[in-house]
């Protein structure tokens, strides 16, 4: 866990890696909607889940051309053996997300009606069934399409913590506590100089050992 103490020479220490692996984000969003389509497919199966599951199980859909199906039943499988919970409901918003993100209404055009990171994030949660807060974000920042925003996982939470952020990791997180918690690491990052994005992934290497997503 980060602490006051370890938290700038850990930095130091990744920095690199950090920049290396945003940089790697930044990219999707530059190489199309099924691109898009397959980091949303992580991120709705991230929730709840490993993110290692949520990988296995996007590596399988995008090889197996079924993320670019209509075959519920058939994603459901894979995300099951993938070790995805709430496999039913996944597959189901999977569905649901593409025809939201690329149907008449389109990603392109939810970004341009709400340009402010927050806003984009918050009206993703409304609209993309699977996607909560945290989620949003995390699809936000794994494709560059905005790096301002809290993913407040248990892990980000234990180290938000640590370093003092907050008093304590909450049990539940309603929308008004999540804002106000993100605001507060925002209000960190200015003061020590780290990106949120930066300080994110800093944080979960922590937990995990590893820069992932």
């Amino acid at each position: 866990m980060l602490t006051p103490d370890t938290l700038q020479e850990k930095y130091s220490a990744r920095r690199h890696e950090i920049e290396k692996r945003l940089d790697d984000f930044a990219r999707i969003s530059r190489q199309g909607d099924d691109a898009l389509l397959s980091e949303l497919s992580f991120c709705i199966c991230a929730a709840n889940s490993s993110a290692e599951a949520a990988s296995k199980a996007q590596r399988e859909l995008v090889e197996s051309g079924l993320l670019f199906s209509q075959d519920a039943p058939a994603v459901s499988a894979v995300l099951l053996s993938s070790g995805v919970r709430f496999h039913k409901n996944k597959a189901k918003y999977l569905m649901e997300a593409r025809k939201e993100l690329f149907g008449k209404k389109g990603l392109e055009k939810t970004i341009l009606t709400h340009e402010e990171p927050t806003m984009l994030r918050n009206a993703l949660a409304d609209e993309i069934s699977g996607l909560g807060m945290k989620e949003a974000g995390h699809f936000l920042r794994n494709t560059g399409l905005a790096t301002e925003v809290a993913i407040l996982d248990r892990h980000i939470l234990k180290n938000m913590a640590g370093l003092g952020i907050i008093a304590r990791r909450p049990k539940t997180l309603t929308r008004k506590r999540y804002i106000a918690i993100e605001k507060k690491m925002q209000r960190f990052c200015e003061k020590s100089g780290i990106p949120m994005a930066h300080l994110d992934l800093l944080m979960w290497s922590e937990e995990t050992g590893r820069i992932f997503k």
